[in-house]
């Protein structure tokens, strides 16, 4: 036992909730923001100016979200050279084969691929042919054993969804908007969600509350401890940076959770929020503003006149409330002792 615990040393192989739950969570985040996430924003953008070049950068971005996942995670774990580049394989198929769960299988699949890829990177005189090939093969077996099972388990979340969009607007509103505020938050993709149960009309509505809701409220609730730079990248980008920190303090996740509990149904119930633009819209809360796009242009092609009612209701839905209900739940958690100084820094 001795000798495997040395050897794991000299590999740099450390079994810790650390390296596993906040380094490589939080590297994973960072790789689909600058995939998906940067990707959808630069399509969106395309879409309303009509600039086919941004339509087609978009695409080639989103496109590589479970490559560029996989490569960072293995960047965090300190992955040699041919077990990083070999990652991309493997992020590929796990995405793919993963579905709606594609973020999470990559980040468990990636996680055991890299480490078996470092176990044996250098042990051999063929170490260009071993390497690669043993991160490959192990991850793309695990990929196709495992990723459809947990494609299956995430939209198994969708399904939750869809019942509850059967429910009175009330309880509906409430129930969409935390579930899939919280799928946006979690490494699963709550975009891949909507669109595959088609979530549109009030549902949608419900689900932009909630993905809003989690979004800005953990970037103006963390200002203090990261700026504007925290503000952008949470706000206009996505709250599952903020996942390690849950994970050390699950306690930071309450604030944004309540505040989506409020707004989703007064988006149902008071403002009447629907989403008529794509379904995918409906998972991608501000994300590059996408998911306020979505609703306009869903306005626009139902040939709807909009009101000062619907401008403010947009509003105050997806950014007002969102702010100041979250920093308020956050104030109060602050006192208790629930939530303490750089509990929600960003790494």
């Amino acid at each position: 036992m001795e000798a495997v615990q040395t050897f794991f040393r000299r590999k740099d192989v450390i079994i810790s909730a650390h390296r596993y739950g906040i380094d490589a969570m939080g590297a994973m985040a960072q790789g689909l923001f600058a995939s998906l996430l940067i990707g959808t924003i630069i399509k969106t953008l395309g879409e309303q100016l009509g600039w086919a070049f941004l339509v087609a950068a978009g695409g080639y971005a989103t496109a590589v979200a479970g490559p560029a996942m996989a490569a960072s995670i293995g960047y965090a774990l300190h992955a040699p050279q041919l077990v990083l580049f070999s990652l991309i394989a493997v992020g590929g198929a796990a995405n793919e084969l993963g579905g709606a769960g594609g973020p999470l299988a990559v980040y468990f699949i990636a996680i055991v691929s890299a480490e078996c890829g470092k176990l044996v990177s250098k042990e051999t005189r063929v170490d260009i042919l071993v390497t690669p090939a043993v991160t490959i093969l192990m991850g793309v077996g695990l990929s196709v054993l495992f990723a459809p099972a947990i494609g299956t388990a995430a939209s198994a979340v969708g399904s939750v969804i869809m019942w509850a969009t059967e429910l009175q607007p009330l309880l509906m509103g409430i129930i969409v908007s935390v579930l899939v505020g919280v799928a946006l938050t979690l490494p699963i993709s709550s975009a891949a969600i909507c669109a595959a149960l088609g979530l549109t009309g009030l549902a949608g509505g419900a689900a932009v509350a909630g993905c809003c809701a989690q979004m800005v409220g953990f970037a103006v609730m963390s200002y203090k401890e990261n700026g504007v730079g925290g503000l952008v990248s949470q706000g206009l980008g996505t709250s599952m940076l903020q996942m390690p920190n849950i994970l050390r303090n699950p306690r930071i996740w309450i604030p944004p959770t309540l505040a989506s509990a409020i707004t989703g149904p007064l988006a149902t119930c008071l403002f009447h929020l629907e989403m008529n633009g794509p379904a995918v819209s409906s998972g991608m809360g501000t994300c590059g503003l996408v998911g306020q796009i979505g609703v306009y242009t869903g306005w626009v092609e139902m040939g709807k006149t909009v009101t000062a009612f619907d401008w403010a209701g947009l509003a105050l839905i997806c950014f007002v409330l969102p702010a100041v209900l979250s920093v308020g739940f956050c104030e109060l958690l602050r006192k208790k002792g629930w939530i303490r100084e750089n509990d929600l820094k960003l790494s």
